[in-house]
């Protein structure tokens, strides 16, 4: 049943109060049931599985990931199967309320593998688990406050189409009409690509097979299957069977270049797609195999030990990064990830038109009663602001100025972030977070908390509140109550903070020792993010790369942050960022090169970058193979159930290696 909307003369030409009416009588379901007990509660659920996903993929990529097709298509799997033993099917109306409850859920990780943890390295110890489950909650409330008057003029008047949340929309109308038989196959996919990919993380777990052969079994030693693939060359290597490759004469390996067992990131690169998988290939090649070279050779980047010259340095990737390479890696992203922004005047039009634009005549309020109510947030905008800028002042020792002057500057920031949102389905949190973080870093120089905590707050309420303008939108296409979606979303917010809150610290914090923190100032970034480690942040890394970026400017630093060489490439790589977007933009994102991703490809460990470029060119051949056949089996497997399969293999491979950490800090400790 295709979905009743608007057309383009209407949108422009109607006022809301017609807009509004015409939503009553053709598209509200009236009293269908939606945000249920049975609802409420598979959303809480789910979303904190689907969150800690996003905490376990964004630790390792930065990147978090939409869930909300996931958890459609999950819902209507379980639901559907239990009524074969007699429950009640969902409505479509209560899936999409499970839906709204999950995704807020899965997006409460983003500060947590960002701006939090940059914080906890630059403090060297991690944060109290009650004050980043407070500080997360509060930032996120105040996002769901802020969205709703926005919601009137986004999506009731506007009609803007954010277009993730129309594809849930969407795919929830083909679900619950003649075609559900295509949503079960979905679902089939992903829960057999989640099995699939979770017995391989399982089995190449070291602490699983360590339990299972040697507690368990009683075994002298176990065996793995191993996670660098190019293990057994190595071995060959070492007995002088093969040569061992190098790079101006050092080992590969201290290069980090080694291709590893990722499923984790194998789903990621089938849904981020071959545009930005090869962007990230391009930025990981000229880092590791050309540019670190070049200046290792010429005495740029030293080693952390031996020699070069006799062929037994220790490089690293993290000693690499936090060296030379970080810099150029970051200036990049930030000067595409600027320009980007700049170079949609529409966004800010739009933005500053819904704050300080006349309003229509809206006449009689005909959805008043299904609304949330506007004072609602007239009275919590301030209520919660000022619990968050107290928070931020006691908790981090932001200033009471610093704090409360955020606030005006999140209402404008979220304005732009929501436009762009309902334009594009891109939330620019990452470029909106340098805005707080340069302003607040040159007014408070000396104490990088205030740059990184304000840039959290700005970011954190934003991404909610465009998040949730997101989710609003498969609700008002289908004709639910938004009141229903707005108390989803605050628990969604409850089931992810709690969810990442909880899984932070065993996967990333157990090593932490005050006392090698009073003689180690990176003690905490190398116990979070260490030496060859599975986790490396980069999030984290561009914020801390920013924040000490902006010390160094404005705090007159020692100048030993950035060597000649260091700015030198930052300059350079700006400029190619600035001329690589432009061309992105002129082109109508036709150009294939993304300098936003190219500097992620320096961040991100090279193995992940790797399987994440595997998986984005195996569904790119998969989708030349099969699109043009569209009755084979090809076609529904990999082509119709894409998104599926990836989001399963990520959910298996991730949910499981969760597990593996686990068992290593719980059961074998």
């Amino acid at each position: 049943m295709a979905i009743q909307q608007l057309n383009d003369e209407q949108v422009r030409t109607w006022t809301r109060e017609q807009k509004d009416r015409w939503w009553l009588e053709n598209v509200f379901r009236g009293n269908m049931p939606q945000l249920t007990l049975r609802a409420g509660l598979m959303g809480f659920i789910l979303g904190g599985l689907l969150s800690a996903t996003n905490l376990y993929v964004g630790a390792k990529t930065g990147w978090t990931l939409g869930v909300g097709l996931t958890s459609v298509i999950l819902a209507f799997a379980l639901f559907r199967a239990m009524s074969r033993f007699g429950m009640r099917d969902m409505t479509i109306l209560e899936n999409n309320a499970t839906q709204s409850v999950a995704t807020a859920a899965g997006y409460m990780t983003g500060p947590l593998i960002s701006g939090m943890a940059a914080y906890m390295w630059i403090e060297n110890r991690p944060m109290l688990w009650w004050q980043m489950l407070l500080f997360n909650v509060v930032l996120s409330i105040l996002g769901v406050l802020v969205a709703f008057p926005m919601k009137r003029r986004f999506i009731n008047d506007e009609q803007q189409p954010f277009p993730e949340g129309r594809a849930c929309g969407v795919v929830l109308d083909t679900l619950y009409t003649s075609e559900a038989a295509v949503g079960m196959f979905k679902a089939k996919a992903l829960a057999m690509a989640a099995g699939l990919a979770g017995f391989i993380s399982f089995i190449s777990g070291e602490s699983y097979m360590k339990l299972v052969q040697e507690r368990w079994l009683r075994l002298s030693s176990s065996w793995h299957l191993p996670h660098n693939l190019d293990g057994w060359y190595y071995k060959l290597a070492e007995k002088g069977v093969l040569p061992l490759p190098r790079i101006a004469n050092v080992d590969l390996r201290q290069l980090a270049i080694s291709p590893a067992l990722d499923l984790a990131m194998f789903g990621a690169g089938g849904l981020m797609g071959i545009r930005a998988a090869s962007s990230m290939m391009i930025g990981m090649v000229l880092n590791f195999l050309f540019i670190v070279p070049w200046m290792i050779s010429k005495g740029e980047i030293l080693p952390k030990s031996g020699s070069v010259a006799a062929g037994d340095a220790i490089f690293g990737r993290a000693h690499i990064l936090n060296t030379w390479a970080l810099w150029w890696g970051i200036a990049i992203m930030v000067t595409a990830a600027m320009v980007s922004l700049f170079a949609k005047p529409k966004v800010f039009v739009e933005a500053f038109g819904a704050l300080f634009g006349k309003k229509k005549d809206l006449g009689h309020d005909v959805v008043g009663h299904i609304e949330v109510p506007l004072w609602i947030s007239w009275i919590g905008v301030p209520l919660v602001g000022a619990a968050g800028v107290w928070m931020a002042h006691d908790w981090f020792g932001v200033s009471w100025v610093f704090g409360a002057t955020a606030i005006p500057m999140i209402i404008v920031l979220t304005l732009i972030a929501a436009s762009s949102t309902g334009l594009t389905g891109i939330t620019p949190t990452g470029s909106l977070s340098k805005i707080p973080q340069f302003i607040f870093g040159a007014a408070d120089p000396k104490h990088p908390p205030t740059n990184l905590m304000t840039g959290v707050m700005c970011v954190e309420v934003a991404s909610n509140a465009s998040n949730l303008l997101m989710d609003i939108k498969p609700g008002y296409m289908l004709g639910g109550k938004p009141r229903h979606q707005a108390i989803g979303h605050i628990i969604g917010i409850l089931s992810g903070a709690i969810a990442s809150t909880i899984l932070f610290y065993p996967l990333f914090t157990t090593g932490y020792d005050p006392a090698k923190a009073a003689e180690d100032a990176k003690h905490m970034q190398m116990v979070m993010a260490p030496e060859g480690g599975q986790f490396s942040f980069p999030s984290a890394v561009q914020w801390k790369g920013v924040s000490d970026l902006v010390s160094s400017i404005f705090g007159g630093g020692s100048g030993s942050l950035l060597t000649p060489s260091i700015v030198t490439s930052m300059i350079i790589a700006a400029i190619a960022g600035l001329v690589l977007e432009v061309v992105r933009i002129f082109t109508k994102n036709k150009f294939p090169i993304s300098p936003l991703a190219i500097g992620l490809g320096v961040l991100v460990p090279p193995e992940s970058t790797l399987a994440m470029f595997a998986g984005a060119m195996f569904f790119w051949l998969t989708h030349k193979l099969y699109h043009a056949k569209p009755q084979s089996m090809g076609h529904r497997l990999w082509v119709g159930a894409h998104e599926p399969i990836c989001a399963g293999t990520i959910a298996g491979a991730a949910l499981i290696g969760i597990g593996d950490v686990l068992v290593k800090v719980f059961v074998l400790k």
